[in-house]
């Protein structure tokens, strides 16, 4: 969650409100990479020492968002650290990895962030997990397409607006916990099924014996067992995060049936939440996984019952003051808050891009499933986009709640999207209108029609990306080598989709 009364542990930062506006110097950082520091290093082989590791793998993200890894045996490691694995980083095949190299120029290096190391949560032989950095071997400089290095570079480029130095992030992502999933797609069929001991269509099952205490569609939010059947699940998947180093506020089971789940990790800066939200990720399925169960962040696996966002909490701030406070404003918001929310309305469609940047995303934009498909803000509001919650006044607790991401994005593009969105509309003053106090669902037709909304479709969210990019450009945070890639990666997946026979098509058409 973003920065509360009651915690207080990072140190916060607020400056007053842009300069004038102008783009700000180029952010680039073509440094070879600085090699671990002798206390990092001394970190790491106590670490090895005290856990008996036997083996370090090495995890980078792909740019989808998925976590890639290889493992070397400890034995490889170098305590010095001025030598070996530690200043010359370790190769890897390029070409082989989603949205990155070609298979003429395949070659890459990883450098070990080693301030990420921790013991890994999911393996049974003892091993080291350290999140990597990738370079280019040659150029020996950071590779433009590393998900991680732009999200280094949009950390780097708000220190430089003269805006604020930090940027806070809390991701709520949802999840559901299945029993099994099946699916396939051939030229003569395609189903996918899927079933859960809480799932609502199981009421009636024989199940030798029927225990009942099925969850009834939207009916999750949020009963005690025996209703929730996996509270000891996502207890053991907290212990796991913590003990990773990452900060948990809560855990419960959501809204829809079937095991639909929700941990809340605490408030961080932007680099260091996408690190945890890789990790989450990567417990959640595991744990799962160990219990005979698959863990899914599909937006929407389920007709019928809520899908699974990614609302995400977001404020600036400089020195130990709030830059998003303003006790007279709206809500407690500041002006300088209310031009950032200008700037993730006016640029929702292309943050969509890579913010909810699947086909089924959009599948849970939908009204009538707490899904926020209208681009306005509001305090409490839940219909709205841009939510500002109102737990407490306290002015380092003043956030906005961006709702229309999900999980599937990969956290390191999203959040460094959404800052540069933001700071977009603080340095062009961006006005976001008047707050809706209403529910969007129950406007009049002719209100409604007024009201801005997400696009429909990953292919509106692409093109708006095409049309509307330059903000991203800024400081070099994406590069437009980036967004090409980007364009033309997810555009590959559209005809995909749309070239396959849908199973309810058969049942609207195949008398026909």
């Amino acid at each position: 969650m973003a920065p509360t009364a009651t915690s207080q542990k990072a140190k916060r930062f607020q400056q007053p409100v842009s300069r004038n506006g102008s783009a700000p110097a180029k952010v680039v950082n073509s440094s070879v990479h600085t090699p671990a520091t002798e206390a990092e290093v001394k970190r790491v082989w106590k670490l090895i020492k005290d856990n008996n590791v036997k083996i370090i793998d090495l995890k980078f993200n792909d740019l989808p968002g998925l976590w890639q890894h290889f493992s070397i045996p400890t034995g490889e490691l170098h305590e010095d650290y001025r030598k070996g694995i530690w200043a010359d980083g370790i190769g890897f095949d390029g070409s082989s990895i989603r949205g990155f190299q070609k298979i003429q120029e395949s070659d890459m290096n990883l450098y070990l962030d080693t301030r990420t190391a921790v013991m890994d949560p999911a393996c049974e032989v003892p091993t080291l997990s350290i999140v990597c950095d990738i370079f280019d071997p040659t150029s020996r400089k950071p590779y433009s397409r590393d998900p991680r290095f732009i999200a280094k570079k949009a950390e780097a480029y708000l220190k430089t607006t003269g805006i604020a130095t930090t940027s806070y992030w809390g991701p709520e992502a949802e999840f559901f916990v299945f029993d099994g999933i099946r699916f396939d797609q051939t030229e003569n069929e395609g189903y996918y099924f899927i079933d859960s001991v809480e799932g609502e269509w199981n009421s009636g099952r024989d199940e030798k014996p029927n225990l009942g205490y099925k969850p009834r569609y939207k009916e999750g939010y949020f009963p005690v067992p025996p209703h929730d059947s996996q509270q000891d699940l996502r207890s053991e998947m907290i212990l796991k995060m913590i003990a990773a180093g990452i900060t948990v506020e809560k855990q419960h089971h959501e809204v829809a049936t079937a095991g639909q789940a929700e941990i809340d990790i605490r408030y961080t800066t932007l680099v260091t939440q996408a690190d945890n939200m890789m990790m989450y990720k990567y417990i959640v399925k595991n744990v799962a996984r160990a219990h005979g169960k698959v863990a899914t962040f599909m937006p929407k696996p389920l007709f019928g019952d809520n899908g699974s966002g990614m609302h995400t909490h977001q404020s600036l701030f400089n020195d130990d003051q709030a830059l998003f406070a303003d006790a007279k404003g709206y809500a407690g918001i500041s002006q300088m808050c209310k031009w950032y929310i200008g700037g993730l309305l006016k640029h929702a469609p292309s943050i969509l891009a890579f913010a909810a940047p699947t086909t089924n995303s959009y599948k849970r934009l939908v009204p009538g499933y707490e899904a926020p498909v209208n681009l306005v803000y509001s305090a409490r509001n839940r219909s709205a986009a841009c939510r500002i919650p109102m737990y407490t006044d306290h002015p380092k607790a003043k956030r906005i709640e961006f709702r229309p991401p999900d999980p599937s994005c990969n956290p390191y593009l999203a959040f460094s999207a959404m800052l540069m969105a933001g700071l977009d509309g603080i340095q062009n003053r961006m006005d976001p209108g008047q707050p809706l106090e209403k529910n969007t669902y129950e406007l009049e037709p002719e209100e409604l029609a007024k009201i801005p909304t997400v696009p429909g479709s990953l292919e509106e969210s692409l093109n708006a990306l095409e049309k509307d990019h330059k903000f991203l450009l800024k400081g070099d945070v994406f590069t437009q080598d980036v967004i090409d890639v980007w364009l033309e990666y997810k555009r590959q997946e559209l005809p995909k989709v749309r070239l396959r026979p849908h199973p309810y098509e058969f049942y609207l058409y195949f008398d026909a």
